[in-house]
């Protein structure tokens, strides 16, 4: 029993990561959980030896002249058929042999240590998603519930769900199917789920345009903000640390080919690539793209009126309004836009 144990821990630690010092504490506390129930006025002791591969358990009494608790007491003279060094006040320890385990004991055990195996496993998950998080992996789809819509990607590290609302609005997808996500959150929590992946966080742009463009990867352009209405469009302010380079055509690649490849993996989403200023006026501008601004003042450094030609009102507005509220969200300013 105890080989098949610890032969069972080594390859714990060889297939799943799960360190064996770590998974004997655990069996260590659920022995002495398991037994303490079983001897509930008893001092238990639990030994594990992983060179001689053994795993003892032994209740321990004290010796007195006339035992009132036998759980816990000996006579001094029961004592001495043990051993004759022993005397008043010694410790004796009594061995229950592990194959006198009740069926109670051994299922409280087992319990202790299935778990300690999932939060083992679940810890490990957490330090891989961990070093993994506000990135992009690539999944593959395992199976899409016909209820809710949820997409269980295989992420190479475990499963993970992509819930509706965190899916690119249009967008359909079959088993099978190899997909990038974005994981934006690994919860510490034991219960609910380990980690969070998107494909409508901002996030998932900007991480997009740094696997896509070597010179926002190297830090010679910079993406100063980003904002998204995931399925419908995405802008994006950027400003360049060199001035040989432009921004803007980095982003776009030749002949679009770069910002193709990362519309076509949002499903057709519009991204706006506009340069960044320090100017307000200029930035606001810019952010209302593809709309030609004529004039934009300022009530204060959050409030800017802004005034375009009648044929750029509806195009500065954009539909349902969303040209606008991006450009707002982009600058940090409230934008009141009116026809000239």
């Amino acid at each position: 029993m105890n080989n098949e144990l610890f032969n069972a821990l080594d390859a714990l630690e060889s297939e799943k990561g799960i360190s064996k010092e770590y998974m004997l504490e655990r069996i260590e506390a659920a022995l002495l959980t398991a037994f303490k129930k079983a001897f509930p006025d008893a001092e238990i002791s639990v030994v594990i030896d992983p060179v001689k591969k053994e795993c003892r358990v032994f209740k321990i009494m004290t010796v007195v002249d006339q035992p009132e608790n036998p759980a816990t007491e000996i006579s001094l003279a029961d004592a001495k058929k043990l051993s004759r060094r022993y005397t008043l006040g010694s410790q004796v320890k009594e061995e229950i042999k592990t194959k006198n385990f009740s069926r109670t004991v051994a299922t409280s055990a087992k319990q202790v240590i299935i778990q300690g195996i999932r939060e083992a496993e679940r810890g490990n998950l957490m330090k891989e998603y961990e070093n993994k998080r506000e990135d992009i992996v690539t999944g593959t789809v395992e199976y899409i519930d016909p209820e809710n819509g949820s997409v269980i990607v295989n992420t190479g590290t475990s499963n993970a769900a992509l819930i509706k609302n965190e899916q690119i609005p249009g967008e359909v997808f079959k088993v099978g199917d190899c997909i990038k996500v974005f994981i934006t959150e690994v919860s510490k929590e034991t219960k609910g789920r380990l980690v969070t992946i998107s494909r409508v966080h901002a996030g998932f742009v900007r991480r997009l345009f740094e696997l896509n463009v070597p010179e926002i990867a190297d830090g010679t352009v910079v993406i100063k903000g980003i904002v998204r209405e995931a399925g419908s469009r995405t802008k994006m302010a950027v400003y360049s640390t060199k001035e040989e380079v432009d921004p803007i055509g980095a982003c776009i690649g030749n002949k679009g080919a770069r910002i193709a490849e990362i519309v076509n993996e949002l499903n057709g989403e519009k991204i706006d690539v506009i340069k960044y200023s320090e100017d307000p006026s200029e930035f606001i501008a810019a952010a209302l793209s593809p709309a030609v601004v004529k004039n934009i003042s300022f009530e204060t450094d959050r409030i800017a009126h802004v005034t375009v030609s009648p044929d750029q009102l509806s195009l500065a507005i954009g539909k349902e309004g969303q040209n606008a509220r991006l450009a707002a969200k982009l600058t940090g300013c409230k934008i009141d836009i009116k026809a000239e």
